[in-house]
């Protein structure tokens, strides 16, 4: 299965995709930043900030690379079996 398109894809790209979880339908929000192993340039994991409220320190939703079923035009795909339903869900 292709998980990326074909040609590169920009950081500024990927944090105008929204991320959603397959396994509820859940939309996650829009990734802030990336893990990337310098060593091989590999990306290990996206992050997606979680919702929080005023004052409070903001999460992270960290969704490593395996995660990730699909990256396409205008959204990101990922498999998080373990998240507990939110309300705004």
């Amino acid at each position: 299965m292709l998980k990326c398109p074909s040609l590169p894809v920009r950081y500024s790209e990927l944090c105008k995709k929204e991320v959603i979880n397959t396994c509820d339908g859940c939309r996650l929000g829009y990734v802030s930043d990336l893990e990337i192993d310098t060593m091989c340039g590999r990306i290990n994991a996206i992050f997606v900030p979680k919702p929080h409220k005023l004052f409070a320190k903001c999460q992270y939703h960290v969704i490593r690379w395996e995660q990730i079923e699909r990256i396409g035009a205008d959204m990101i795909l990922v498999k998080l079996p373990k998240l507990a339903p939110k309300p705004e869900c």
